[in-house]
């Protein structure tokens, strides 16, 4: 098995699961036991601002937005960001990447002195044991290596062109149908 940690997932056009249709998905960790990422392109509707002032940490004029990061657990809290400070509960994905998800993370964000490159997600993408494999044979997805300006400097409507064009090929060439030759 090759681990696809720090790779993207882009979902091919016959995805109909509507947690995934259009989406590119960023993988935090995959192993013989599963893997779990975040969807980095489906903003929801609500800012860090309005986020942070409910948990009383100010920022109430942070505008970022957060996003709906998968369907498990979507009350959790998932920050994507560039390896600046030290959190309590950290995942280093790779040289450039990191995953949190304790308070202080946000805390630091509501005072600006949090990671300068982040990404807020409610929720996570999971798959259990040899399932995301399947998926892949099946071609519901497309891999490719991940680009930190796609996930966090481009914006979150241009992510699944940006993620394609890492394939090298016009994303309208995609089709829904499968086969063999």
């Amino acid at each position: 098995m090759t681990s696809l940690r720090d790779h993207f997932l882009i979902a091919m056009p016959r995805m109909k699961d509507p947690n995934f249709d259009g989406a590119v998905t960023y993988i935090c960790d995959h192993n013989e036991h599963g893997a779990m990422g975040i969807v980095i392109n489906r903003p929801m509707d609500m800012t860090l601002g309005e986020v942070l002032a409910q948990l009383d940490f100010g920022g109430e004029d942070i505008d970022s937005l957060i996003y709906a990061g998968g369907p498990v657990q979507m009350e959790r809290g998932f920050v994507l960001h560039t390896p600046q400070g030290e959190w309590q509960s950290s995942l280093k994905i790779s040289e450039g990447i990191c995953l949190t998800t304790s308070r202080d993370i946000l805390e630091a964000l509501a005072t600006d002195q949090g990671p300068a490159e982040n990404l807020v997600a409610l929720g996570y993408a999971g798959w259990g044991a040899g399932q995301l494999e399947q998926e892949i044979a099946e071609n519901c997805w497309l891999t490719c290596p991940s680009d930190a300006a796609i996930l966090f400097r481009t914006a979150h409507d241009k992510k699944f062109e940006a993620a394609i064009s890492l394939l090298g090929f016009d994303p309208s060439q995609l089709s829904d149908q499968t086969g063999h030759a």
